[in-house]
């Protein structure tokens, strides 16, 4: 599968540890190179260079002892014994082993136990033992390296019940973990589900079922109800309530009409809908969505390169450590051989460090997945690590704090030109302009019947942060702030009043002008979001401290909104290049500030963020492409959940690491005095990984409660 970032994927099998993982690392840094592939532990993703060869991949999977195919290629059909292998010798080595103790216990028949032992051992060890080998010709120490010393080590010293236990609960555990890994990456892939792989559409009349992914744009598709939609699109016939709860997370369906947008894997309701295709199959929001959250997962966040220096110095301290027990004590205490070999055998088993490092990707994985799921998208561990920490908001005002529809209240001329005619060519001018109160203007002439195409504009320049200057049919016009109109010398006395009355009352104003002469006033009103000051409240009760307004408009109009928000701090009549300062003078007070915007506008404050957060970015490209998280539903209560969610997130991985280093810790005390057992350490070890995971899995059923 070649990506549009250059790179090709891979799905890799068999990997089932951190310390294989190790393994590959080593086999694919010799073949290919450190800084050619990325690979994810949790969805078994291994991203490498478009310019690799394919044979110098697999040569390099092979030789870590692991197989794979292209992410692209279809699966292939396995047979009974190669899917369920594992398993029947698992089985068959817990059978066999339970044999063995019973003979041994009842008839004290040596020869007959240790065979039926020694085959527990071989049954149950045969994809260990090959591992092990393959690791060590590598120049690596995984689990499987670990194990096979440990079950070589007590045969040799007459354990033979419990070298066939220590190989047959390994076998267990690592079942279990595949299992619980597998489901991690099934959440992910679970989204791909949602889109249908056949969609319906209309050609000469007839209706004909062909391939989604052969749907080109242009093409009417025909949605009929209860169907998923199979390509984004807009509709242009039918009515019908459409649930994109799997795009946007809203809680509830949406009626979609002629001329809205409808996204792929949205469930349409009981009406029957036409929508022309807008993006073609692999195009589309869905697939995008699924896009970012794999990339999300190849994301390392602070805490994974923490826990990845602490098992670069333990896992050596504690194999220092186990040679040391098997020699010293004997030599200089002449304590037996045996017994502080089974002692540094138990340690060998202690110092495998899975737990410890397959807690953290599983569990932001998770967090990944059940922000998909809700409508949010986190681009990588990293931000959604900040977001547990953020104690600090900077807010856009129009399209975050409030509706971004502005509706046009007053239009009033300056000058012999009727009011109409102001807003004529107001709106020829903004008509050319990407500006959220263009919109407004455009909507409110052709609501009046106002013509505008037969006005020649050019020399259209944008002035940041102002307004825009423009020629209309030769002469020359500026449209935009209060700010403006005093730099172009076009501000008079009777202008000026009437643009303060119009900011008074809480409105958003564009004057119209030429040099030294105003021609006429267009004002505009938003509308704050209903859920806006409870969710801004749950912020501050959540431990937010500092929420800030960041505004373009006037101070009249953003102290209305602030004031309507219950923000009690805000910046009025800034420029982009000033809301980067105003993010970076809060960063300098606080370690994480959250942006939020609406992702076109306001992309050079949310880079400069800690976190920059995307508002309503549904069928937005730019907004996916340029925020570290993005809502893709209008709905600000998301961001309490992400702000829980961060928190929730980070306190189970806290858990994680502590589980695994107490474990770890009681086991070395244990061992050191002789009371830990092979079988107790295995069982702790891998018991500690499948509890990981298990509890990293909590972070995919998290919901969000309002305080």
């Amino acid at each position: 599968m070649s990506s549009g970032d250059g790179h090709k994927a891979y799905l890799v099998a068999g990997v089932c540890c951190a310390t294989e993982e190790g393994v590959l690392r080593k086999s694919l840094d010799s073949a290919l190179g450190k800084n050619r592939y990325t690979f994810s532990l949790v969805s078994a993703e291994l991203r490498v260079d478009a310019s690799v060869p394919e044979h110098d991949v697999l040569r390099g999977i092979h030789h870590a002892g692991f197989s794979a195919r292209l992410k692209s290629a279809a699966l292939p059909d396995e047979p009974f014994l190669q899917r369920h292998g594992h398993a029947l010798r698992t089985a068959a080595g817990a059978a066999l082993t339970l044999a063995g103790a019973i003979v041994e216990l009842t008839t004290a028949s040596v020869p007959v136990s240790r065979a039926l032992l020694l085959a527990a051992v071989v049954v149950g060890g045969w994809d260990v033992f090959p591992r092990a080998f393959i690791a060590v010709r590598n120049r690596a120490l995984d689990m499987n390296v670990l194990m096979a010393l440990a079950v070589i080590g007590a045969l040799a010293i007459g354990r033979w019940t419990e070298a066939a236990a220590v190989i047959v609960l390994f076998a267990v555990a690592l079942m279990l973990e595949t299992y619980s890994a597998t489901r991690t990456r099934r959440a992910v892939h679970s989204l791909m589900a949602l889109s249908p792989v056949l969609a319906r559409i209309s050609q000469a009349g007839r209706e004909e079922r062909i391939l989604a992914s052969s749907v080109n744009p242009g093409d009417v598709v025909i949605i009929r109800p209860g169907e998923r939609i199979p390509v984004d699109g807009l509709v242009v016939d039918g009515i019908s309530p459409v649930d994109q709860s799997t795009i946007t997370g809203e809680s509830v369906p949406v009626l979609r009409s002629a001329g809205d947008q409808v996204y792929a894997g949205s469930l349409n309701g009981r009406g029957a809908l036409r929508v022309r295709t807008t993006h073609r199959f692999e195009e589309t929001t869905l697939a995008r969505i699924i896009q970012l959250i794999e990339d999300a997962e190849h994301q390392r966040a602070p805490v994974q390169n923490f826990v990845d220096r602490f098992t670069a110095v333990y896992t050596p301290a504690v194999l220092g450590a186990a040679l040391l027990v098997a020699v010293l004590p004997p030599l200089i205490a002449g304590g037996a051989f045996s017994e502080w070999l089974y002692r540094a055998l138990v340690l060998l088993v202690i110092a495998c460090p899975c737990a410890l490092v397959i807690s953290t990707p599983v569990t932001l994985v998770s967090a990944l997945t059940n922000g998909a799921r809700n409508g949010v998208l986190i681009k990588g561990g990293r931000y959604l690590e900040a977001m547990g920490e953020v104690r600090a908001m900077a807010f856009d005002k129009t399209g975050t704090l409030t509706e971004g529809r502005l509706e046009v209240t007053d239009v009033v001329s300056l000058s012999a030109l009727p009011a109409a005619e102001v807003l004529q060519i107001v709106a020829a001018i903004e008509h050319h302009s990407e500006h959220h109160l263009a919109a407004a203007l455009i909507h409110e002439v052709h609501h009046r019947g106002i013509t505008y195409d037969h006005l020649h504009v050019d020399a259209f320049t944008a002035l940041p942060g102002k307004g825009v200057m423009a020629r209309v049919d030769g002469r020359q016009y500026y449209v935009g702030s209060h700010e403006l109109s005093r730099e172009r010398n076009f501000l008079t006395g009777v202008a000026e009043l009437a643009a303060f009355a119009f900011m008074a009352d809480g409105k958003s104003i564009l004057i119209l002008g030429v040099e030294g002469s105003p021609i006429g006033i267009v004002a505009l009103r938003d509308s704050l979001r209903p859920e806006c000051r409870a969710s801004l409240q749950e912020l501050r009760d959540r431990g937010v401290r500092q929420l800030i307004m960041l505004s373009g408009d006037n101070d009249e109009a953003a102290s209305r909104i602030a004031r309507d928000a219950g923000v009690q701090q805000w910046m009025a009549n800034l420029k982009p290049g000033d809301k980067v300062e105003a993010v970076r003078s809060l960063l300098q007070e606080f370690t994480s500030v959250a942006m939020v915007g609406d992702g076109i506008n306001d992309a050079p404050a949310l880079a400069a963020a800690t976190v920059g957060i995307a508002m309503g970015a549904a069928g937005s490209d730019t907004a996916l492409e340029t925020a570290h998280i993005v809502l893709m539903g209008d709905n600000l209560a998301k961001l309490p959940y992400l702000v829980a969610l961060g928190r929730f997130t980070m306190r189970i991985i806290r858990q994680n690491i502590a589980l695994a280093l107490v474990l770890k810790g009681i086991f070395i005390v244990l061992s050191m005095a002789g009371i830990a057992t092979l079988w107790m350490a295995v069982l702790a070890d891998d018991g500690a990984a499948l509890a990981v995971i298990l509890n990293g899995l909590r972070v995919l059923t998290y919901r969000h409660s309002s305080h």
